[in-house]
């Protein structure tokens, strides 16, 4: 019978899920073994880009969770993901790095999303509107394609259009930014084509489906929740992954990076990376175990569609004004209702440089019992916000918002980053409303 879905994995057969159009989307089976036949046309390519002293990646989700995770493992100091939109973080790398001497990385399979479109025009005008200091990867007839064009880029790479930005780590979403790390990208595919070979193996030695089955059989018995340890923040790559392509129907799958596995409703996963190379491995390892689980929870792994909600609210809150972060509902409350099987995000709309800030209030969140997750907006859109909206109803949700500071402007625009992140906050947290989900807003100086 396992063998029998390996196979139909493979074919690329849409009722392993439900026939919904899956079949579009698994392009990342072939995705190592179709790399590495253009590995030394990346490296060409890669090598003729403008010299420069750093690389700014400006990318979202599927886009720059990969590369994050590439960067903390293989520890590329001259590498930096610009992947929120608090305006003291945006104004803080602008002055940390020579624009003059940097290249900017402008990353988005559709080409329209607002983050990154919006970190686009912030230093495409600090660079004095110099084209040749950009470079997109995006999918082929997108808007960033058309934009990159008309800007003189200085190169841009192409996405595949079969494969969904959380199974994009080893195509040119993850790859270009790897190349420009100076990593061994052969090196990197030669591990993820050997997972890949073994995942095509009808049963007993296949990685994936091994992984798949034990995640599905959990979740089955209660043990929704996905502790593993947290290496190389490769917890930031996985959290999407597991969260967006499970947390759908009512269903899910909740990753806990760094989670204790003690208690009823979680399960323990290891993650292998004795070695930074073995991340190609893992990425494909991952990805057809997600595939595998979905199967188990009769969910399609490969859509989100509950994302869009959050954006649709904030939206309508741009299209309003301004949104005032006010302090909502009692924290000791919510707290109060934490039962067994619930679990708690911090969903952080703050200067990601304050992080540690947040200490206190997960330590009181940990005083429940339940599993603690914790991301930062508007990053977690992307990654966990599936989940949260269309998983099931067992999360208590904090979201905390700090003083944003001065507005910094976004050209072009007629608002600028400090009014985005607050429509953003006030746009999810309506989203979580909605849904009837438990959830407070407190203010990080407060805590």
């Amino acid at each position: 019978m396992t063998g029998d879905l390996v196979e139909r994995i493979w074919a690329r057969d849409p009722s392993v899920w439900t026939s919904s159009g899956e079949e579009q989307w698994l392009g990342w089976l072939d995705a190592p073994d179709r790399e590495l036949a253009r590995v030394e046309e990346l490296a060409r390519d890669v090598e003729s880009l403008p010299e420069h002293d750093h690389v700014v990646l400006l990318g979202m989700g599927g886009s720059s969770l990969a590369p994050e995770v590439i960067r903390l493992a293989f520890g590329a100091g001259r590498f930096h993901v610009l992947d929120t939109t608090h305006p003291r973080a945006v104004e803080r790398l602008g002055q940390e790095v020579e624009v003059g001497r940097t290249l900017f990385l402008v990353s988005s399979k559709s080409g329209t999303t607002i983050e990154t479109r919006s970190h686009f025009e912030y230093f495409y005008e600090l660079s004095g509107r110099d084209g040749r200091r950009f470079v997109a990867v995006t999918d082929p007839g997108s808007v960033l394609d058309s934009l990159a064009e008309a800007r003189s880029a200085a190169a841009v790479f192409h996405g595949v259009a079969t494969i969904g930005g959380r199974y994009s780590a080893l195509s040119p979403f993850g790859l270009v930014p790897a190349a420009l790390m100076g990593i061994d990208v052969e090196q990197l595919l030669t591990r993820a084509l050997e997972t890949a070979e073994a995942c095509r193996l009808r049963d007993e030695g296949n990685p994936g489906l091994e992984l798949g089955l034990a995640l599905g059989e959990a979740w089955r018995e209660g043990r929704d929740k996905v502790c593993f340890p947290e290496q190389h923040g490769f917890g930031l790559w996985l959290e999407q992954l597991l969260a967006e392509s499970t947390g759908k129907d009512g269903k899910g799958l909740v990753p806990a990076p760094g989670e204790s596995a003690e208690g009823s409703d979680r399960q323990w996963r290891e993650v292998r990376l004795l070695d930074p190379y073995e991340l190609g491995a893992e990425f494909f390892r991952w990805e057809l175990a997600t595939a595998v689980a979905g199967h188990v929870l009769g969910i399609n792994p490969f859509d989100q569609p509950n994302v869009q909600a959050a954006k649709d609210r904030t939206n309508e809150v741009l299209e309003r004004g301004d949104a005032p972060l006010n302090e909502e509902g009692s924290l000791d409350e919510l707290l109060g209702q934490a039962r067994q099987g619930d679990y708690v995000a911090i969903q952080s709309f703050i200067d990601p440089a304050r992080e540690s800030e947040l200490a206190p209030l997960l330590e009181r969140a940990h005083a429940t019992g339940c599993v603690v997750t914790a991301g930062l907006g508007p990053r977690y859109l992307h990654s966990t916000g599936q989940l949260h909206k269309g998983g099931p109803g067992t999360g208590i949700f904090v979201q905390v918002v700090d003083d944003t500071g001065p507005e910094v402007p976004i050209p072009g625009r007629e608002l600028g980053f400090a009014r985005l992140i607050r429509a953003q906050a006030a746009g999810d947290l309506a989203s979580l409303k909605e849904r009837g989900r438990r959830v407070v807003r407190v203010r990080l100086e407060s805590l």
